[in-house]
């Protein structure tokens, strides 16, 4: 019994580690979902430690795993305890830990399934129009954080097209400026509650 209360102890650790370590990409979905787009970078503070948050999650699920697939204890009588699990304790539930802890885990890598198609489809009349600029961002740590932006621009009239990469710590835009201000774009990125840093 001591054995099954200590592996659904894991369970939960193995959960809210699994969480934590994918809470700074899937606060900006949310943000997104709740029309809160501001509070996008509210757990970025948490990306240093993602590495370590999966490797104590990875711990802990092969350690539950571990105590739930090691050989029944005997009783005194040398006869096998075959007594059935509540379903909390059970391999399945386990199971079902496990596959929620890898989808949080992995959420970064399919979080843009979940950003809409902006629509945005500008036809530049005229060339002198067509302006291109490259703005860097404070506070991006992941697909996500990237997706976010590119949906927040890819709002405004006017924008052609418009590339952000989180590793580079930028967005490049392409936009008609006869449509939407250098300013508009700036004040969009600050609307993620990530921070553009605008050239002096």
């Amino acid at each position: 019994m001591g054995t099954e209360k200590k592996t659904k102890g894991l369970m939960g650790i193995g959960v809210i580690t699994a969480i934590a370590s994918s809470l700074c990409c899937i606060t900006p979905v949310l943000a997104l979902v709740a029309g809160s787009s501001g509070a996008a970078s509210s757990f970025s503070w948490i990306e240093p430690a993602r590495p370590y948050l999966i490797g104590i999650t990875a711990l802990v699920l092969i350690f539950a795993w571990w105590q739930k697939l090691k050989p029944a204890k005997e009783d005194d009588c040398g006869c096998a305890i075959d007594e059935k699990p509540k379903f909390f304790q059970s391999k399945k539930f386990l199971g079902i830990v496990t596959v929620f802890a890898i989808v949080m885990t992995l959420f970064p890598y399919y979080s843009h399934i979940f950003y809409p198609e902006t629509g945005n489809s500008t036809i530049v009349v005229e060339e002198e129009n067509l302006e291109e600029v490259t703005v860097d961002i404070e506070g991006m740590t992941c697909d996500a954080c990237q997706n976010h932006v590119d949906h927040a621009i890819g709002e405004l009239e006017g924008v052609v097209s418009v590339s952000t990469s989180y590793e580079d710590g930028n967005t490049t835009v392409s936009y008609d400026k006869s449509k939407t201000e250098y300013i508009e774009i700036i004040n969009a990125i600050n609307g993620t509650g990530y921070k553009a840093i605008e050239d002096e």
